[in-house]
Formats: C-alpha cells, structure tokens, sequence
C-alpha cells in the first residue's frame, strides 16, 4: 500500500532544511536565525511524522547572538551522521547588509541526538550555508559559498562552491581551498551539499535568491574538486514560473536515502496568503520524492521540477497516518524548563530575561531592553503555524512609571510588531494600549493608538488576538467581564518575510508570545499565568 505525505511536513517558520537517516531514523536541522536556542532538529520514523527533539545550541561557548541584527544569527546548519557522531555545521550570522556579509562557520558533534553537544570547533568565515561531506574514504570535506563583496555583473556577490578538507584529529580544515563551482546563469549559489553515487560525486546548491525565484540545481563530477557538469535538466525544483503553486520559493534542499534506497529531497517553501506575496508563516520545510534516471541525474518522481502538495511515500506496506496538530495548544508554567515550542531572543543568559521559579504557576518576565533591542529583550514566544489562529495569556503586571510596559506581542522583527501592552498613562492610572512598528525600516517609527482603555487596579487582565489570514484583532478582559475588542483591525500581512516590500529581505517568520520592557533599566517584572494557542480558528 502506498500513502501520501502532505506538505508542508514542517509548518510555521523551519527553512533551510538539512536531513539524515540514523538506521530506522530520520532528523532535519532547520535554521532559527536570531532565536534562541539555535538550530532546532526534528525527528520522524516515517518522514510523514515529526516532532522537535533537540536545539543543541545552548550556551554561550556555542552560541552568543546578543548584538546580531535581524535575521542573522544561525543560517543554514547541516546534519550528518558518521563514525558514531552526529556532526552539526552552522552559520553565526553577524551582519548581512551591504557589500559585507560577517559570518563564520563552526562544527559541534554529539554521541545522540539530544546530546551532549561539544563545544564548538572554528571552521572559517570565508561565507556561509557551510556543509559537511562524509567521503567513502574516510575523508572529510567542508563545502560553503564564497562571499564576494566586490560589486558584480547584476549585483551578484555569490563568488562559487569553496571545497577544503577537515583534519578531524587537528580539529581544522587543512589543504588547499579550491573553488570547485562558479554556479548556472541563474546566479546566486548557495545551499551546497554533496553526494557520492555510482562513481560521481553529485553537488547539490540553491540558487536564484530566497525569493519567488528561489530553485535547486544540480552538477556531478568524477572528481570531487571537479569539473563539474551541470545539470541538463536544471532546476530540479522551483516555482519560479508557477505563480499559482500553493507551495511558493521552493529551493535551499538536501537528501536523504531510506533503508529500501528511495530517495528523498527536503526543501524550503513558503505559503503566502491568499492573493498575495506576504508569508507571515516563514519559510518551512516540505519533502519530494526523487529518483536517479538511467542517465544517473536526479528528478522528481512525479516529473517535471514544480514541487508536489501531496506526496506518494514510496514501498509503504501499511499505511501511515500522517499526525494533525491539536486544535489547541494549553501551556501551563512550572519550574524547570519553558515548553518546547517557545524560544526567545539572541542571548544565552535566559535567566536575566525570564524565571519560572520565582513566582509557581506563572513566567515571570524581567523587563529589559526596548521592543526590538539587538542585545537584551524579555520576550518568549512560539512560531504562528496557522492562517488562522489565536492567543491568549494572563498578566499580572504593576508599572510605575510609563516607561514600563508588557503584554501580548506578535512580533516578527523590530520593525514589524503589533504589540498589546499594560503601562501608565501621564495622571499615573494602569491603561492598555496598542502600539504597532508598521515595517518602518530603517526608522522603526511606532506607532501607538491613540488613548488606552484603562484597567482596573489589582486585577489581572486577560490578553488575547485573532488573526484571520491578512487581519489581527487584539481583544481583553478583566473580572467576570466577556472578551472585548481594543484598537483597530491591524495588517497580519504585514508580520511577513515580505511586509510592505519597502524595506530589505528578512528570513524568519511572526511568533505569538509574551513580552515586558522596562526602559528605566529596573527590570520590573511581569507575571504570565500560562499561554493558549489555538489554530485553524475561523
């Protein structure tokens, strides 16, 4: 009996996949940019299936992100598997705009998957999405893009494939660093993985941007250093000229071969919203069978190169029920650790941000830095998933002063928020107001509704939001009171990859969570009593 995957496998913000098989088992490593703890890993038995099992980046010898602007921090790490190891390669973005780009490179290993995680080993910082190639022999090869911060024909500063190998005993890369692939005319080469198979090694990158041209190439060589010959039927997959595809900027891929030698490609995709190209979900991660032609190229399956909604799991001999996610989502505080789905921002020192000891029953946030801030910011917050979806939390917060605030954020960068905040107003009385960063990049204007509604004093309120595909209504209650709606219908569009297209690219996604600032620098604390998240609200 064959069934069927549904895509995407991964949803809500999971791009840059990388893949590997472990005997029965099957882990991707996605990229987590500037949340914290990095790199988050899944695991499935039956590649329809998965669950987070580990985010193996976290402490400060690993991982330090407290400085990096948006949408740096962890890009593109790769997952293998070898000599009773599992090795992770990964990107610490530092900065990304401009000519330059400051990025290095680093390997951490662990005996399991949930670890322990070594320190990390210095690779290089001659470009980013850096990947580890295991050769039959023995040998040890790391591939990254070289960045060339020279302006290019077309702007193009992708300068090809750098190969050099791993010295595992010296802990270095050794040997001369060659470049081995300048990439196709559709420029913009990344994403580099290699494979060995009947004699060739296969090389596998992105390219065309992250955007609506985003695409995976191929090229094979019977030398690992090259040259190598490109694929005559590139790109192997993109929907670039399928506007209509539900599965948008299909590319940055890796592959795994099952016990039975099918093969698989994991992929990043996005889902805009209905009649737009803002994807407030992310960039996720989907799966395509693939299989290897008589001319010993790659394709999909079902052919052509356009990814598949549904995909047949091949030599299933019962089939498999793929899981569908809770309705609803009920997260209850205890000391310990936070639940698994939620992350915060860029530092390895939680405890200056958050307790879930000091008050039992509730998180408690220390207020830091601004909405925004690069360094320290008390923010905890899970991945929306869902078109249509809803939060809700409550608050037991007591400011004095009006530069202190908390509440119930939707944040996808610092300059694209909506934000349901408890402060003062200027007579000294406990309001709730809505303020909003609307994409002003790079001026990160706020803009902040006008009045409040005030609070009863020594009550806790109740915080929620809906969003209804490109719409989010922020609503509130206190006492016995019912749900009430505060502040205008707001752009959920917006919280998106895309936003208003003004401002310069980003890679994350929007997450629903719970915030306190203090900009006072006295670090008053907000109490949460739990967190619900529900999906598929309409």
């Amino acid at each position: 009996m064959t069934d069927t995957i549904r895509n995407p496998i991964l949803p809500g913000f999971n791009p840059d996949p990388s893949i590997c098989r472990v005997g029965e088992d099957y882990y991707i490593a996605t990229s987590t940019f500037e949340w914290y703890p990095g790199v988050q890993i899944h695991h499935s038995r039956d590649l329809a299936n998965w669950r987070l099992v580990s985010r193996p980046l976290a402490r400060a010898a690993q991982l330090d992100m407290r400085g990096n602007p948006d949408s740096c921090g962890i890009w593109a790490p790769c997952l293998t598997h070898a000599d009773g190891l599992f090795w992770l390669i990964y990107t610490d973005m530092k900065r990304y705009e401009g000519n330059f780009k400051d990025g290095h490179n680093y390997l951490v290993t662990a005996p399991a998957i949930e670890g322990p995680w070594s320190d990390p080993v210095y690779l290089n910082s001659s470009g980013f999405d850096p990947s580890l190639f295991h050769d039959d022999d023995g040998r040890k090869w790391l591939v990254n893009l070289k960045w060339d911060y020279r302006q290019r024909e077309g702007g193009d500063r992708f300068g090809g494939i750098l190969l050099q190998e791993y010295d595992v005993e010296r802990r270095q890369l050794v040997g001369p660093i060659r470049n081995i692939f300048a990439g196709t005319e559709m420029k913009l080469t990344e994403g580099p993985h290699l494979y060995r198979r009947d004699g060739w090694y296969h090389l596998l990158v992105a390219e065309g941007g992250t955007g609506y041209d985003h695409a995976v190439t191929m090229a094979r060589s019977r030398e690992i250093a090259g040259p190598y010959e490109v694929h005559p039927d590139n790109p192997v997959l993109t929907t670039r000229q399928d506007p209509d595809n539900p599965l948008q900027r299909a590319g940055h891929a890796d592959l795994v071969d099952t016990p039975e030698g099918e093969t698989y490609m994991v992929h990043l995709c996005s889902r805009p919203l209905p009649g737009t190209r803002r994807s407030p979900l992310g960039r996720e991660t989907a799966i395509q069978r693939v299989e290897w032609g008589e001319d010993g190229w790659l394709r999909l399956a079902h052919g052509g190169n356009v990814p598949a909604l549904e995909v047949a799991l091949a030599g299933v001999e019962t089939g498999v029920a793929q899981w569908e996610p809770a309705e609803e989502e009920t997260y209850a505080f205890a000391p310990g650790a936070l639940p698994a789905d939620f992350q915060w921002l860029r530092t390895p020192e939680p405890e200056r941000l958050f307790s879930l000891d000091a008050l039992p029953g509730y998180l408690r946030l220390y207020g830091r830095e601004s909405v925004g801030s690069w360094f320290e910011q008390a923010l905890v917050a899970r991945r929306q998933d869902s078109w249509h979806c809803s939060a809700e939390t409550e608050l037991e917060f007591e400011p004095d002063d009006i530069q202190q605030f908390a509440g119930l954020i939707a944040y996808y960068n610092r300059f694209k928020f909506h934000y349901l905040a408890v402060s003062l107003n200027d007579e000294g009385n406990k309001v709730l107001s809505v303020m909003s960063c609307h994409d002003e990049w790079p001026s990160g204007q706020l803009d902040i509704v006008e009045g409040g509604v005030a609070l009863e004093p020594g009550l806790p309120v109740r915080l929620g939001l809906d969003i209804r595909e490109r719409e989010l209504q922020f609503r509130f209650a206190q006492g016995s009171a019912g749900w009430r709606p505060i502040g205008p219908v707001l752009d959920a569009g917006l919280l998106s990859d895309e936003g208003s297209g003004r401002a310069h690219g980003y890679f994350t996604g929007n997450f629903l969570g719970m915030a306190a600032h203090d900009i006072s620098g006295r670090a008053t604390p907000a109490d949460f009593a739990g967190f619900r998240y529900r999906r598929n609200t309409r």
